[in-house]
C-alpha cells in the first residue's frame, strides 16, 4: 500500500498544476453531442429562440398598423331607389334612382397624430423585443456557466473515483495480507460510494441544465449538446454610478416607458384635436321618374359632426390621456429605481464571486495541495494512516469544487449585470477564448 502513495499524489495534484488551465481545459466531448462555445450558444438562441421569434412577429404586426392609422376612412358608394310603386316594383321608370359617392375628410393633424401613436406602439414592440433578446442571452450565459462548472466538477469526481477505486483495491489487498485493518477497507469503500452519489447528482444537474438550454435554443429538450471553452476573464468593474448611466441609456424597459409617456402626450393632443369637426362630402347622380320635366339631376352634400356639443366626453378623454402620462412617468421612476437596485446587487454578486475565485486560486488551493502532499508523504513513511490521506483528499476535492463554483458564479453574476445594464460590461471581450 505504501507504494500506492506516489500514484495517489500524482493523480490528485497533476490536474491542479494550473488552476487557469483547469478552468479552460474541456473534457472529452461526447461523440454524438453538438459542441458549442458560449458565444455560439448565445448566437443560436438569438436566432432560433421561440420567444424572440414571437416578439419579432409582434414588432412586424405593430409596424403594419402605421400606414392604416394615417389613411382616410374608406370612401362609400351609394345606390338609392325610392318612390317605386308597391303594385309595380319592377317599374323603375316610376322610381327615383340615385348613384352617389361619399368621403369623410379627417384633418391631416389628426391622421398624423394617429400615425405617430402607431409608430410609438411599433417602437414599444421593438423595445420589448430587445428586452426579450437580452433576457434570453443572459439566461443562456448562465446555463452555459452552469454546464462549464458541471463539466469541471464531473471531471474532478471522475478522477477522484478512479483514484479511490485504486485506493480501495490497494487497501483490500493490504487487508487480505493482514497489514491493514478492515475499517480502512470500509472507509475507502464508503468514500467511493459517496463519490458515486455525488456524480449521480452532478449528472442530473447537467441534464437539467442542458434541457433548459435546448429550449432556449429552440430545440427539443432531450437534444444532445455540450458547452466547451473557458470561463470569462476577471476584469475590473466600473463604479456603480457609471453602470447606472449605462442602464439608463440601454435598458429597453426604460425606453419603453419613455415611449409610453410620448404616446400619452400624443393621445392628449389627439383628444384635444377631436373638438375640431370632421367633414363629409357627398355627390351623386339622380334619375327622376318618367314624365318629369328634368329626368337627370345631381346631388351635392356636405355634413359635419359637432364634437363641441359632446364636449364632456372629449374633456374626459383628454384628462384620461394626461393621467396616463403621469402614470407612465411614475412607472419610469419606479422602474429606474428597481433597475438601480438590480445593478447594485449584480455588481456586488460579481465582485464577491471574483474575490472568492481569487482566494481559492491564490490561497486555498495551494494550501490544500500542500496539505494533501504532506499527508501522502506521511502515509508513505508510515507516520499516519490511510484515513488521513482520504480526509486530505476530500478537503482538496471540496476546495477544487468550490473554486469551479466561484468561477461559474462570477459568470452568472456577469450575465446578470449585463442584463441589468442592458449592454456588455465595459472592457468585455467580444469573444471568449476557447481552449
Amino acid at each position: 500500500m505504501r507504494r500506492f502513495a506516489p500514484v495517489l499524489l500524482a493523480l490528485v495534484i497533476q490536474p491542479q498544476l494550473s488552476c487557469a488551465q483547469a478552468a479552460g481545459t474541456p473534457p472529452p466531448q461526447p461523440t454524438q453531442a453538438e459542441s458549442l462555445t458560449v458565444d455560439q450558444a448565445v448566437e443560436l438562441a438569438l436566432r432560433d429562440n421561440p420567444n424572440i421569434r414571437a416578439a419579432q412577429q409582434r414588432v412586424y404586426l405593430a409596424q403594419t398598423k402605421v400606414a392604416p392609422a394615417r389613411a382616410l376612412n374608406d370612401p362609400m358608394l351609394m345606390v338609392r331607389d325610392w318612390g317605386t310603386p308597391l303594385k309595380k316594383p319592377w317599374d323603375l321608370n316610376q322610381a327615383q334612382l340615385m348613384l352617389g359617392f361619399q368621403q369623410t375628410l379627417t384633418s391631416r393633424d389628426k391622421r398624423d397624430l394617429r400615425g405617430m401613436l402607431a409608430e410609438t406602439d411599433a417602437r414599444a414592440a421593438a423595445d420589448e423585443l430587445e428586452s426579450v433578446r437580452q433576457q434570453v442571452a443572459a439566461e443562456v450565459r448562465q446555463l452555459c456557466a452552469a454546464l462549464l462548472r458541471n463539466r469541471d466538477e464531473l471531471r474532478l469526481h471522475e478522477d477522484q473515483a478512479r483514484l479511490l477505486n485504486q485506493a480501495a483495491a490497494a487497501e483490500l489487498a493490504s487487508y487480505t495480507t493482514g497489514r491493514s485493518p478492515q475499517t480502512a477497507v470500509l472507509r475507502a469503500q464508503l468514500a467511493v460510494t459517496r463519490l458515486g452519489d455525488h456524480m449521480i447528482q452532478l449528472q442530473q444537474e447537467g441534464d437539467a441544465a442542458r434541457a433548459e438550454l435546448n429550449v432556449l435554443l429552440g430545440r427539443e429538450p432531450a437534444s444532445e449538446i455540450a458547452i466547451f471553452g473557458s470561463y470569462g476573464e476577471q476584469r475590473k468593474l466600473p463604479p456603480v454610478d457609471e453602470l447606472q448611466r449605462i442602464a439608463l441609456a440601454n435598458r429597453p424597459e426604460l425606453a419603453n416607458l419613455r415611449e409610453q409617456i410620448t404616446k400619452a402626450a400624443d393621445s392628449s393632443r389627439l383628444a384635444r384635436l377631436a373638438l375640431k369637426p370632421d367633414y363629409t362630402i357627398a355627390a351623386g347622380y339622380m334619375l327622376m321618374p318618367s314624365g318629369s320635366t328634368y329626368r337627370n339631376g345631381y346631388m351635392a352634400e356636405l355634413t359635419m359632426n359637432l364634437p363641441r356639443l359632446n364636449r364632456a366626453r372629449h374633456d374626459a378623454e383628454t384628462a384620461s390621456a394626461d393621467a396616463a402620462a403621469e402614470v407612465s412617468r411614475a412607472e419610469l421612476d419606479a422602474r429606474a429605481s428597481a433597475i438601480f437596485l438590480e445593478v447594485r446587487q449584480a455588481q456586488l454578486s460579481l465582485r464577491s464571486a471574483q474575490e472568492r475565485a481569487r482566494l481559492y486560486h491564490d490561497t486555498l488551493l495551494p494550501q490544500a495541495q500542500a496539505a494533501f502532499k504532506s499527508s501522502t508523504t506521511a502515509y508513505e513513511t508510515a507516520h499516519n494512516d490511510f484515513a488521513s490521506v482520504i480526509e486530505a483528499e476530500n478537503l482538496l476535492l471540496d476546495i477544487q469544487t468550490n473554486y469551479y463554483q466561484s468561477l461559474a458564479a462570477a459568470e452568472v453574476a456577469a450575465a446578470q449585470l449585463e442584463r441589468a445594464i442592458g449592454a456588455p460590461l465595459p472592457g468585455t471581450p467580444s469573444e471568449r477564448t476557447s481552449k
